[in-house]
């Protein structure tokens, strides 16, 4: 009953994050968000229950069906959305929480060959735009989003956003706005960082320019 509890679920996902969705028919026949996740919990399932082989073979069935790559040990959480998803990887240890949604090309990966938990811990309400990779046993803070193409490599706090390469925290977010699904909203943090220097530079000029009619002046 659970299982059936969190299909309904994540079908009602689909409708509340992709405009596109048209019918309960197409969501079930069409997405491969949806495919992978059920094929991720049965697959989870039995690694739980230590069936690795099988649970190893269902998880690589569902790369080759949807082009998403779960390990089984990956734990993932309720009304978790994966919009269309081709190429996304996420590793064994991975831990993450309800109301995420993820883009295409995400990698939840590690960074060596440690042993233990040395994937990421993702919060809640937490949006992952398209090929962002986040690597190693960081965690990613509730209501946090990260900006397409980033790289981040270190903690974020909750209600973040961070951007670049490596990533950085731009700004802090307003929890009570929900999911904010606009990851094309972004600004650049080195352009931001260029202006500033200009600015400042400019400043500078003006200053020397102030002091150099001065000094002509009492000449």
């Amino acid at each position: 009953m659970a299982f059936l509890k969190h299909i309904k679920e994540d079908i009602k996902t689909v409708f509340e994050r992709d405009p596109a969705a048209k019918s309960t028919l197409e969501v079930l026949l069409c997405y491969p968000g949806l495919h992978c996740i059920i094929m991720h919990r049965l697959a989870h399932f039995l690694y739980q229950k230590k069936r690795f082989v099988l649970a190893r073979f269902i998880s690589h069935l569902n790369r080759f069906l949807t082009s998403i790559e779960i390990h089984p040990g990956a734990k993932i959480g309720r009304r978790v959305f994966i919009d269309h998803g081709h190429g996304t990887v996420i590793g064994e240890t991975t831990e993450i929480g309800d109301d995420v949604t993820i883009y295409q090309g995400v990698t939840l990966g590690g960074t060596g060959k440690e042993k233990g938990k040395r994937h990421p811990t993702i919060g809640n309400n937490v949006v992952i735009s398209t090929d962002a990779q986040v690597l190693g046993a960081i965690v990613i803070g509730d209501n946090s989003k990260v900006g397409a193409g980033s790289v981040v490599l270190h903690d974020v706090p909750p209600n973040c956003t961070v951007v670049g390469i490596p990533g950085r925290v731009k700004k802090r977010r307003d929890p009570t706005t929900g999911i904010d699904l606009e990851h094309n909203k972004l600004s650049d943090p080195m352009a931001d960082i260029i202006n500033e220097l200009n600015a400042r530079i400019s400043k500078l000029e003006e200053e020397l320019q102030k002091i150099t009619n001065n000094s002509n002046t009492d000449s």
